[in-house]
């Protein structure tokens, strides 16, 4: 796709907002199960294959950042940048697209959405599906049935929340091994529902 990233000083900007990790909210599920109606109305049904609760707010007990993450799994991101984009941005969303990992493709569409004190509440990720969009969903189910593993992840999240107040790409590279530890032991075992 031939289309231009947003501009690195406003994702600059984005990824030096305060980061603050609250207690769990027992909204959070009720939160997000609104919000996907919601994108179930405005999204083509055409583009979407999947739509996931990720992060930490969809752990139950887990303390998190208040923002309720969503990945937004589509078969066209073309068409995603043709329809969607205007739709959401209709309804107060800011659209960034970003790079996936580092500086180049694969891209992404990130949309965020902010109360009326400009505080993050939502992050939709649209992804292509891949690798990282299921390891996102792997992580959050072994985080659901690992209590011992959520709680040592709160831990990292707090610590890391209070050292890099300001610094996202900080508090995010600081949670990489652990994710990807956690990953490894989630492929080692089975999820019993």
């Amino acid at each position: 796709m031939n289309m231009d990233s947003t501009p690195k000083k406003r994702i600059d900007a984005l990824m030096r907002e305060k980061i603050a990790v609250v207690p769990y909210d027992e909204r959070w599920p009720h939160l997000y199960a609104e919000l996907e109606l919601r994108l179930k109305r405005m999204i083509p049904r055409r583009l979407v294959q999947r739509i996931a609760h990720i992060g930490s707010t969809a752990v139950p007990g887990l303390s998190s950042k208040p923002i309720i993450d969503v990945q937004v799994e589509v078969n066209d991101m073309e068409a995603v940048i043709r329809e969607v984009v205007p739709i959401l941005t209709e309804e107060g969303y800011e659209f960034i697209w970003r790079p996936t990992i580092g500086e180049s493709e694969p891209f992404y569409a990130w949309f965020i959405k902010r109360n009326a004190e400009g505080e993050r509440t939502e992050h939709l990720h649209m992804v292509s599906p891949d690798r990282a969009s299921v390891d996102r969903i792997v992580f959050r189910d072994h985080l659901r049935h690992h209590p011992e593993e959520a709680a040592a992840y709160e831990a990292l999240k707090t610590e890391l929340a209070r050292k890099h107040t300001k610094d996202r790409t900080a508090y995010t590279l600081g949670k990489t091994a652990f994710i990807q530890a956690a990953l490894q032991r989630a492929r080692g075992t089975k999820i019993r529902k």
